[in-house]
Order: C-alpha cells, then sequence, then structure tokens
C-alpha cells in the first residue's frame, strides 16, 4: 500500500495546447503497466479543456464544485460534486469549470493517450445552452 497525503501530490499546470483558462492535474495512478489512467484534473471558474476524445471512452467524478461538459452535437451539461460522466469511446467533447465556480474532477481513462482536436472551446460553444440533469 502507498499513502500520498495530500500535501505531496504534485500538481502541474495545464497546457496552452490543450487548456483554456487556469487547470492543475496530477496522476493519481501510479503502475504504468495498468492500463487504467487516473487523474486529478483542477479548473478555475470558466477554465476547460479543448476539444478531445478518448480511444476506449472516459469516465469523470466530480469531486467538488460546479463544472459543464459538451459535445460535438451542442449539447452542454452542466455537472456538480458526486456526478459522474461517461464519454463513449472517440466521441469528440470537453469539459470544465462553470463560469463561477471551480471544479476539480478524476478523469479515468484507459486504451492509450487522449487525441487533442487542436481546436479550443469557443466562448459561444462554451456558453450555450445548458441542460441540467
Amino acid at each position: 500500500m502507498e499513502h500520498t497525503p495530500a500535501s505531496r501530490l504534485e500538481w502541474s499546470p495545464g497546457s496552452i495546447d490543450t487548456f483554456t483558462g487556469k487547470v492543475w492535474s496530477t496522476p493519481m495512478s501510479r503502475d504504468p503497466d495498468r492500463p487504467v489512467t487516473v487523474i486529478g484534473v483542477l479548473f478555475e471558474p470558466g477554465a476547460r479543456t479543448f476539444w478531445h476524445s478518448h480511444p476506449e471512452g472516459q469516465v469523470l467524478y466530480v469531486a467538488t464544485g460546479v463544472g459543464r461538459v459538451g459535445n460535438a452535437d451542442g449539447r452542454i451539461t452542466e455537472i456538480a460534486a458526486g456526478d459522474v460522466i461517461y464519454t463513449p469511446a472517440g466521441e469528440s467533447h470537453w469539459h470544465g469549470a462553470s463560469p463561477t465556480s471551480p471544479m476539480m474532477h478524476l478523469s479515468i481513462t484507459s486504451g492509450g493517450a487522449t487525441v487533442w482536436d487542436k481546436r479550443d472551446v469557443s466562448d459561444q460553444e462554451y456558453s450555450g445552452a445548458s441542460e441540467a440533469q
């Protein structure tokens, strides 16, 4: 068993090539031979990912705050602490904090690296009509 106190987690800033706004992340899974990757991601209000997909899909668990997820169909869903979001393999999507709240989620993936579209989520796409769930 390995215990890492919260004070010893190493949070790295998100790249301007894949995020809009201030974002930090830290790896949670430690065994490179395991097929599952878990990353903690913390978004400041308004911060979000670029468009992307995952070879085998993605599960997000919202740990704190309020956020949004959107897909290529233009659907935006408000998310909050305790929510679980599943994105199927290959579906183009984005996620981030709401305009007024920070948000931290755990990203759980397998099957290889994230496929980044290298296209940011425009302010219009980000602020589209929301669907509360």
